[in-house]
């Protein structure tokens, strides 16, 4: 059974992992990937501000939340 410190890790590296792999870090103006697990409940929160960027930013904030709970789904299933 994965730890708490492990599934909160793994959820914010994916989501980072997706925001970066839309967008250039210089591009990036601010964001805020916000992880919780408590008693078994995932709660993933990001926000992404890339006026520059042609990518919908609501778009890959929504993704890169979705890819965290995706790896976070992949960590309990390999557990």
């Amino acid at each position: 059974m994965p730890t708490d410190e492990t599934v909160v890790q793994t959820a914010a590296e994916a989501a980072e992992g997706v925001i970066f792999s839309r967008m250039k870090r210089s591009a990036v103006d601010d964001y805020d990937v916000r992880v919780t697990f408590e008693d078994g409940v995932l709660e993933v929160d990001v926000y992404v501000e890339a006026p520059d960027v042609d990518a919908d930013e609501d778009r890959v904030a929504d993704d890169a939340a979705l890819a965290a709970r995706s790896a976070v789904d992949d960590l309990f299933d390999d557990a």
